[in-house]
């Protein structure tokens, strides 16, 4: 197959990173693959000013950040500024994939020749900083769906009456997240990702862990993140905090855990769970994502949603464990993940796409089905 992957700006998201483990892993399989994506927005002049005023010093235009398409072997074409993709950008394939609710638009405008239309659906985009009626009309698209989590699946048949979708469930890389096996930390410590994310439940996970504290009081915080943490979501004095960690040290950061804390109240997926387990580490986690699907039988802890004090609860139980207790809670955190590998994965990936060319061979989707904001949607948000 000829295969084309459409990116909003490439950056070290999650989600931009499992798009290049498919894209990088297609290739290997003799597929011809590339990948489209914008160029990240520089400052305009009202951000400068409004940068000035708040002490932050003049914005400069910002070199590239790095992506997660770095250091993958496969064609990546950034265009010349931040616009809609066109036919003009995209070559011919026979098949094209969306990655992000914007990327469908463009996709869903693109001409027959550039291939059979699929979107790869990672998460359920409708935020309250996103244009919330644009989101959802790219779910009704005619576009063959490829998504992460049974309730992504639940979701598009429910509610956009898609009964036709493909479930490629995420995997984790058991190259570059591994431990060996070993027995509780002889002081207690959790871990977290930090995020100010309002939908990443950071507050739940630290408040969790202050309730935590007043029965174990020599408890210790790990956590890592993009982001510099900010007044506005504090984390607890002597948290050890490592901002952008290498991708290549953050198995040591689960590693060095009874626990990783995942509070999130929306959730594609929930990536961290896997890296967690596949480090042997259990995690204790809301029902959001895949996590309902994780962190059963034994694998780790599932709280209630919004429950801080269930949390807290789940710390205090987890670290209480004996020793031979909590290596049998790791050894089956470590069980449960060797059962999603990225080369089931990846076959499951291309069997969707051969499905989105056949869906698009028997005329299933046509073009004329188009809604008619997204025909004459013209400007990026």
């Amino acid at each position: 197959m000829k295969i084309t992957f459409i990116l909003p700006v490439a950056n070290l998201s999650g989600g931009i990173r499992v798009v290049a483990i498919y894209a990088e892993r297609l290739k290997r399989r003799g597929h011809e693959v590339c990948v489209v994506s914008i160029p990240q927005r520089s400052p305009s002049l009202k951000d400068k000013f409004k940068s000035l005023l708040k002490g932050n010093g003049w914005l400069t235009n910002q070199k590239p950040k790095p992506s997660h398409f770095d250091n993958v072997d496969v064609p990546h074409q950034v265009i010349d500024s931040p616009r809609p993709i066109t036919d003009a950008d995209v070559p011919n394939a026979d098949v094209v994939v969306a990655t992000w609710w914007e990327t469908a638009e463009w996709v869903a405008n693109l001409s027959e020749r550039k291939g059979a239309k699929a979107y790869f659906i990672q998460h359920h985009e409708v935020h309250d900083y996103l244009p919330k009626d644009r989101v959802e009309a790219t779910y009704l698209l005619p576009l063959h769906k490829i998504t992460i989590a049974e309730w992504l699946i639940d979701l598009m048949k429910t509610r956009y009456s898609d009964r036709n979708v493909s479930l490629v469930p995420n995997s984790v890389d058991f190259e570059q997240f591994y431990a060996p096996p070993r027995g509780k930390q002889s002081i207690p410590r959790v871990g977290m990702l930090y995020s100010r994310t309002p939908w990443k439940g950071c507050d739940i996970t630290l408040k969790a862990f202050s309730l935590a504290t007043q029965n174990i009081p020599n408890l210790h915080l790990v956590a890592f993140g993009s982001q510099e943490p900010h007044p506005d979501l504090p984390l607890p004095p002597d948290t050890e905090y490592i901002g952008q960690p290498p991708q290549t040290t953050i198995k040591d950061l689960y590693a060095k855990c009874d626990a990783w804390l995942f509070g999130s109240r929306l959730e594609g997926f929930g990536l961290p769970i896997l890296e967690a387990m596949a480090c042997r580490t259990p995690v204790i986690g809301t029902p959001a994502g895949a996590a309902p699907e994780l962190l059963g039988d034994g694998a780790g802890v599932l709280v209630k949603p919004e429950d801080s004090e269930d949390m807290a609860r789940a710390i205090v139980q987890v670290c209480s464990l004996s020793d031979s207790e909590w290596q049998a809670m790791s050894n089956a955190a470590y069980a449960k993940v060797r059962g999603y590998t990225w080369d089931d994965a990846t076959e499951l990936f291309e069997a969707a796409l051969y499905t989105a060319i056949e869906r698009w061979q028997r005329g299933e989707f046509s073009s004329t089905t188009l809604p008619e904001e997204v025909n004459s949607q013209q400007t990026l948000t």
